[in-house]
């Protein structure tokens, strides 16, 4: 049987990236999968379900409570449940804190930290109601280690380990687990537009000697929504090679 079978998950920020690699793997091992973003989605869904995968579409602005309450509710209304919230939506507006202006600082705490909130807010009654859930959103090895023109991404990238923390604590007698995977170095639109030259000298940091995938980000996430992992909580989950955070 495959380890997600009968599963509903909602992945945010679904449409590129490590998100993407996350749906494919989540449908390979048989989950009903709700793509949220603000991109169109469908062709991710299109591929998937070419190859058989369990799949749909929803544009959702996770900052917006009325459009992830409007998500879900359809969710609820044809599947009953959802059992787990991945939370991967997120953005990057980086520049040196001294050029840094408020409105990059807030957009980023919006899409990365705020999101949370208002997903959380819409999905864990309904958790609590099936007395079953997980919960999984996205870090990064830069919540630990910082990185020149992160302060406001490294800041709300540490802001879900706190909430991590803490949620788990409220709602871990309702059977319901909270944790969160800080990715390292991976292979994205961002890192194809790198020169080789930093792209090789960012993998003679890392131990195993190579990029990370979204595929490699799809296995970790699935280790934290799987039943196996029905006794971890409150966790990050570092996935990076070995790049240890300093």
């Amino acid at each position: 049987m495959k380890r997600l079978e009968g599963r509903i998950v909602i992945i945010t920020g679904g449409a590129r990236g490590i998100g993407e690699g996350v749906c494919d793997v989540f449908c390979k091992e048989g989950a009903t999968v709700a793509l949220w973003d603000v991109i169109d989605g469908q062709p991710v869904v299109d591929r998937i379900t070419a190859n058989g995968g369990n799949i749909f579409y929803q544009k959702v602005d996770v900052t917006n409570q009325a459009s992830v309450d409007n998500a879900v509710a359809e969710i609820i209304n044809n599947y009953g449940k959802i059992d787990v919230l991945i939370n991967n939506a997120g953005v990057i507006k980086d520049k040196s804190f001294l050029k840094m202006t408020r409105q990059e600082w807030d957009i980023v705490m919006a899409v990365n930290v705020d999101s949370l909130f208002v997903t959380a807010k819409a999905v864990v009654p309904h958790m609590k109601a099936a007395n079953y859930g997980r919960i999984i959103s996205a870090s990064s090895i830069n919540a630990y280690q910082g990185a020149f023109g992160q302060t406001n991404y490294a800041a709300s990238k540490a802001a879900i380990v706190g909430f991590t923390h803490s949620l788990c604590r409220e709602v871990g007698k309702y059977n319901i687990t909270v944790n969160a995977v800080a990715p390292g170095f991976i292979k994205s639109e961002m890192t194809d537009s790198m020169p080789d030259e930093i792209v090789k000298a960012g993998i003679e940091m890392i131990p195993v000697k190579r990029i990370g995938t979204p595929e490699d980000m799809g296995y970790a996430y699935l280790f934290l929504a799987s039943k196996e992992a029905g006794f971890i909580s409150g966790h990050t989950l570092h996935a990076n090679g070995g790049s240890m955070p300093i």
